[in-house]
């Protein structure tokens, strides 16, 4: 990997993968609109610039020439980030716009894209969730996700542009916003009250963020063909209300503290679903790990 840009280097994830790509030496050119955290790769370059302005990206893409380009900027994960219009822009229009610019420019090969894409694309389906199956999206943010995924499939295919969409799940560690679940916990157990959950009884395929930005990585130096669009996870499912009592165990939070169903649930908010991770097997030779208790574990002692 000869530079790697990376757009978002300030979000939860972002973060993970700059760090991860300047563990393995990789030069880098962050993109963000605000400040980065003063420990975050100071040796990289930085700009700054809004992503929502039309043809920027196009511009960052052309002038620095990367050899690889991860896409980690979105809007609408948070629940204070609701305007409609700005998640068209950011997960959508945003992700053709870099699949049209990472594509091969006279005698280049063209740039290795990486997008960040979301298991809110599925939606309400029930069953598998394949890649080249069924969606379903229920969000505004589902929804703009969906269609970035879709445009870079299809500018991809024509154009030949190596770009992949990566799908994440639930992921979880340090640097999660806070009102999250895994920040909740850690926040807790630094006293002694009673902590309100929800009956917890729906499933997620969980992910520890320490694991997804290597994974996403190796994504990038893998073989796969234009438009690809790959599941990252473990394809096991284990409800909240287990990673909730796996965490209070790495935490030392007693389960005496646990109020399960004292939150109500949020609508739609169920089980029925699987995630298959065939075509991540199939890329990059493994899954994301799935013992839920040791995954926490190691989320838990990286936080401290």
């Amino acid at each position: 990997m000869r530079q790697a840009l990376v757009l978002g280097a300030n979000g939860f994830i972002g973060r993970w993968v700059t760090r991860e790509l300047e563990r393995r030496g990789v030069p880098l050119v962050l993109v963000t609109r605000g400040d980065l955290p003063p420990d975050l790769a100071s040796g990289a370059s930085r700009i700054r610039a809004d992503l929502a302005v039309e043809g920027e990206a196009q511009r960052i893409v052309r002038e620095v020439r990367p050899s690889h380009v991860f896409n980690l900027a979105g809007y609408g994960v948070l629940r204070d980030q609701q305007n409609a219009a700005l998640a068209e822009v950011l997960n959508h229009h945003l992700v053709r716009e870099l699949t049209t610019a990472c594509a091969a420019q006279g005698n280049d090969q063209g740039t290795v894209l990486v997008h960040v894409g979301s298991a809110a694309e599925y939606g309400s389906v029930l069953g598998a969730w394949r890649e080249d199956g069924p969606t379903q999206p229920a969000s505004t943010y589902g929804t703009t996700k969906l269609a970035g995924t879709r445009a870079l499939v299809e500018v991809a295919r024509t154009l030949g542009t190596p770009a992949t969409c990566a799908r994440l799940f639930t992921v979880f560690g340090h640097g999660e916003a806070p009102g999250r679940l895994f920040p909740t916990l850690l926040a807790a157990s630094t006293r002694t009250d009673p902590i309100p959950l929800s009956a917890g009884t729906q499933e997620r395929d969980f992910a520890w963020v320490g694991d997804v930005a290597p994974a996403l990585v190796d994504l990038a130096l893998a073989s796969w063909a234009p438009g690809s669009v790959v599941n990252l996870a473990s394809g096991r499912m284990h409800t909240v209300q287990a990673f909730v009592r796996a965490a209070a165990s790495a935490l030392g939070i007693p389960t005496s503290r646990l109020q399960f169903g004292a939150v109500p649930s949020l609508p739609g908010d169920g089980t029925g679903v699987t995630v298959a991770v065939e075509r991540m097997q199939q890329v990059l030779g493994r899954v994301l790990p799935g013992d839920l208790d040791d995954v926490v574990r190691r989320a838990v002692a990286r936080q401290r």
